[in-house]
């Protein structure tokens, strides 16, 4: 797809998050390294408003654990949104995210079984994983979720607007940044761990201005919502789209347990031989060890 048939709304974007975000802007640009690394380069430089980067194609995109996210023109989504906020926890904060975009995609999940579209669904900590419409086609990754924050206390200019929990200024608040990459198009699975899949499994002709459009308001307000209360709240939300519950899963220090959801704080709860364990995403990446029948 060319670039130049691309219609982003950033219009409409801007009309429905700037009275919420005062100062807030939308930039696409061609071409660029990566939307999250363009976000924190600029906080570091100072430049703390909020901020929508969406690129039509990234040469050095980046995922979790340094897992590299390339895409053609038009075959992905690929977005990041920066902003200060204050939140009273950071904790479940990628979960968060993860609830509002899968929800914004599909609002309400089909039924399992055949001849049903896929089911948008997460995989702790940051992935959105499709399944359940297709036995046979089995899970696939959809996209990922990669949250990072500046490693400094933003110029009081900028968190005088921040997000809080209080809805008043701070000078603790901190830049972060939201990256979101979802695939649009089908494409290859190979050199992937797990087969890929798109938003075209979910919704025929979805492309990706139209998921921006709908995906963007939801996660700023929620991002509101989240530096009031937390992850408590949308606890049940990601249950309801947990991939992980009640499968066996092998941890990344060579432990087994089965996955019993999260709790209020977003760790993932999984029963080992030693009795439950609360793991937190700094801690160890988990892969499931087998995949029960849909």
């Amino acid at each position: 797809m060319s670039a130049a048939l691309i219609r982003w709304p950033a219009e409409a974007i801007w009309e429905a998050v700037a009275p919420l975000l005062p100062g807030f802007t939308v930039e696409v640009l061609p071409t660029i390294d990566s939307t999250n690394t363009e976000l924190m380069r600029r906080a570091r430089a100072g430049q703390c408003e909020p901020t929508l980067l969406v690129a039509e194609q990234q040469t050095a995109g980046r995922g979790r654990l340094g897992r590299v996210w390339q895409s053609d023109v038009g075959a992905s989504l690929m977005m990041s949104l920066g902003l200060p906020l204050a939140p009273v926890d950071w904790s479940g904060l990628s979960l968060a995210v993860g609830v509002s975009v899968a929800e914004s995609l599909q609002p309400v999940l089909p039924a399992l079984g055949a001849g049903q579209p896929a089911r948008v669904g997460l995989k702790w900590p940051n992935d959105l994983w499709l399944g359940g419409g297709n036995a046979a086609a089995g899970d696939r990754k959809l996209g990922g979720i990669l949250v990072e924050t500046a490693s400094f206390v933003t110029p009081q200019t900028a968190a005088s607007q921040a997000i809080t929990s209080t809805g008043t200024s701070t000078s603790i608040a901190r830049y972060v940044v939201v990256g979101i990459g979802i695939n649009v198009l089908p494409r290859s699975p190979e050199g992937m761990s797990m087969p890929p899949g798109s938003l075209q499994d979910v919704e025929t002709g979805l492309d990706a201005p139209t998921a921006l459009l709908r995906i963007v308001p939801p996660l700023v307000a929620m991002l509101q919502s989240f530096a009031g209360y937390g992850f408590a709240p949308m606890q049940p939300r990601f249950a309801a789209r947990d991939v992980l519950q009640g499968r066996a899963v092998t941890l990344s220090d060579g432990h087994t347990g089965t996955a019993h959801g999260v709790g209020d704080d977003g760790a993932l709860l999984v029963h080992t031989a030693g009795g439950m364990q609360a793991i937190t995403s700094s801690e160890i990446s988990v892969r499931p060890s087998a995949v029960p029948p849909v």
